[in-house]
């Protein structure tokens, strides 16, 4: 089946810049933006990012504002606060190298990490996502999750073919393992027991309306750098009171902004 699905790769894998580089701070810059994003919206912004944060010393030294400036309109501006925040470790630190150090950065978890592990520094892990998990769910014949999904993923892993494998199989699932799939045009079809395998995951709520509409509303606004009360920000929004308010208390929570005598502004992360 490996050798069927490199040759399906090689014709048919997606072309992306991350893929073309060993670089672990592009790789994980591409890895954090992919994050509950469309790719189609990641490469232009991807593209921008880096070469206004070409490396972590960039992204460590820039302000709030000029970050969260760079990542509006991606969404869950958290994933931009946690990524100045790992800027800053690895320029104190430098770069663990192995998916299990790699977590301990923030806001990365057992994807990224293996992911920056496996395409940047060559360490023989599976990058577990949804499409692999979609894959290998459906190889095996029933639903895989956990410690059983691990092992399953561990046990196809080519020797020292992590990362054309990773990058295979991702592809396969985003372009014909889908979730109604292409069997007829799958490359690894006879090795495949159960197609109709598919656990979704869990449905994002609505946006429109949504307090995630409000806090990216809210962050746009506030990338100025001004100080604003709740009454200021829900006559300039014309979103709901408790709907803003709601917003601000997540938003002071995670660190994107902070509590003023007069209201709300930008927080700083520390150095």
């Amino acid at each position: 089946m490996v050798e069927q699905l490199f040759a399906w790769y090689d014709h048919h894998g997606r072309s992306f810049p991350w893929r073309h580089t060993t670089d672990p701070w592009a790789i994980l810059v591409s890895e954090v933006m992919s994050q509950q994003t469309q790719i189609d919206r990641v490469v232009g912004r991807y593209l921008a990012f880096l070469d206004q944060f070409p490396n972590p010393e960039t992204l460590a030294a820039a302000s709030t504002g000029d970050v969260l400036a760079a990542w509006s309109g991606l969404g869950y501006n958290r994933r931009a606060l946690n990524l100045q925040a790992t800027a800053r470790v690895v320029v104190e630190s430098g770069w663990p190298i192995s998916a299990k150090e790699l977590q301990a950065l923030p806001g990365v978890g057992p994807y990224t990490s293996a992911a920056v592990a496996c395409f940047a520094f060559g360490e023989q892990v599976p990058a577990i996502d949804t499409n692999l998990k979609r894959v290998l769910s459906r190889w095996a014949g029933r639903a895989l999750d956990g410690k059983e999904l691990s092992a399953a993923a561990r046990g196809f892993l080519p020797t020292g073919e992590a990362a054309r494998w990773n990058s295979a199989i991702m592809d396969l699932g985003a372009q014909v393992c889908k979730p109604t799939p292409l069997c007829d045009d799958c490359p690894v079809a006879q090795g495949c027991l159960d197609p109709t395998v598919y656990v979704p995951p869990p449905r994002q709520s609505r946006f429109d309306g949504s307090v995630r509409q409000t806090r990216g509303a809210i962050v746009k606004v506030m990338l100025d750098g001004r100080t604003r009360s709740i009454e200021a920000l829900t006559a300039r929004l014309g979103h709901d009171e408790a709907r803003i308010s709601s917003a601000l208390t997540a938003l002071t929570a995670e660190g994107v902004l902070r509590a003023t005598t007069d209201g709300f502004a930008l927080a700083d992360l520390p150095h």
